[in-house]
């Protein structure tokens, strides 16, 4: 039977979210229920309730989330009550052109749970990408739960459903930092500081972490930056080139995603260098750059979804670095918040006061 629960509901555009009682579904074929244990507060929430991704209001929010599997229908890919999960919002289809080239990590069809969750009054919610884990429960397709070892806490694990994996994806599958290489990460919110935990554990010899905000910059420390830069009131392009040899980085990532920081992600690469971009940009936003340097500089100009990941494999690795304590996933972890919390915690994450609240249930 139908379960209520209460949830994150942004009602309207601009308007302040609110704790609502919600309607999830028993899981059908291909589905399961997850109880959730917690749920990180993501940017892309907040551009949810702004209306910057789609006007499909109400939306039921929350996305980077791990906790139990409490029931399953038909076809859930051998997951049962009791499994701990993280939740993705990629479910790789295993039938488009991309899944059938080999490239899953690039699906065209990502699975989503068939039912929607509702209002008390049967109004259907839109669950954030496909999840919706403000909620004491969710209906995902039994693609989204990835299982995971049991011993990592749930406000670290549920991290890298999104931000955690965005970041060290775009480092470690995008720009496929390698032993040896330069990196320069701009931005070092959760996203950057995730970049920079991943290229410095891939072997990078020097990570440059580059933000305006000194005790940011004193953060990426802790994840493995070698070098910081405060770009308020100084050039990063020649800050970089100066801690390297003159020359650039081998790989440039922007965690930022506005052009001034895309030009100098682009100007700060060595030649052949690539830059990655991971930020999410506003639509309205284009970059200018002159078609001669984009042909003499080379190298490649890459943007990074959800890290290039693949869950199945990439979480479980993950959940394994945090456990041997080579990834400090509670590092992350600014604050714990109730569900009534939500609200707040948004302006904390715009007034660059937190890398995570986590909702905690």
């Amino acid at each position: 039977m139908p379960h209520e629960v209460r949830g994150v509901v942004a009602a309207k555009k601009g308007a302040p979210v609110e704790v609502q009682t919600i309607v999830v579904p028993d899981p059908g074929p291909g589905e399961v229920l997850v109880s959730v244990q917690a749920c990180g507060v993501c940017h892309t929430d907040l551009h949810y309730r702004e209306g910057a991704i789609s006007d499909d209001f109400p939306f039921l929010l929350g996305h980077e989330a791990a906790g139990t599997v409490e029931a399953v229908g038909a076809d859930a890919g051998g997951l049962g009550p009791g499994d701990y999960v993280v939740i993705a919002w990629r479910a790789p289809c295993g039938m488009c052109r991309s899944c059938l080239r080999g490239r899953p990590w690039y699906c065209f069809d990502s699975r989503n749970a068939a039912q929607p969750m509702t209002l008390l009054d049967g109004t259907p919610l839109s669950a954030a990408l496909g999840i919706g884990a403000f909620a004491e429960k969710t209906l995902v397709a039994a693609g989204q739960a990835v299982k995971v070892d049991p011993a990592a806490r749930p406000e670290a694990a549920g991290l890298i459903g999104c931000g955690v994996m965005a970041g060290y994806g775009a480092a470690v599958n995008t720009g496929n930092v390698g032993r040896g290489d330069t990196v320069a990460v701009i931005g070092c919110g959760g996203v950057g500081c995730a970049a920079i935990a991943g290229a410095s554990l891939a072997g990078a010899r020097r990570v440059i972490a580059v933000d305006i905000d000194d005790a940011k910059l004193d953060g990426a420390t802790r994840f493995g930056a070698t070098h910081t830069v405060n770009s308020r009131g100084t050039d990063p392009v020649e800050a970089v080139r100066g801690l390297t040899g003159g020359f650039g980085v081998d790989v440039a990532i922007d965690a930022v995603g506005i052009p001034e920081t895309y030009k100098q992600a682009f100007s700060m690469r060595d030649l052949a260098g690539v830059l990655v971009q991971v930020g999410v940009p506003d639509p309205a936003m284009a970059v200018e750059l002159p078609l001669i340097d984009l042909f003499s500089r080379g190298g490649a100009l890459k943007s990074s979804w959800y890290g290039d990941c693949l869950p199945t494999r990439d979480f479980p690795l993950l959940v394994d670095q945090y456990l041997s304590r080579r990834l400090d996933l509670g590092a992350f972890v600014t604050e714990k918040i109730a569900l009534d919390d939500v609200e707040e915690a948004f302006a904390r994450m715009q007034r660059g006061e937190v890398l995570r609240s986590v909702v905690v249930l």
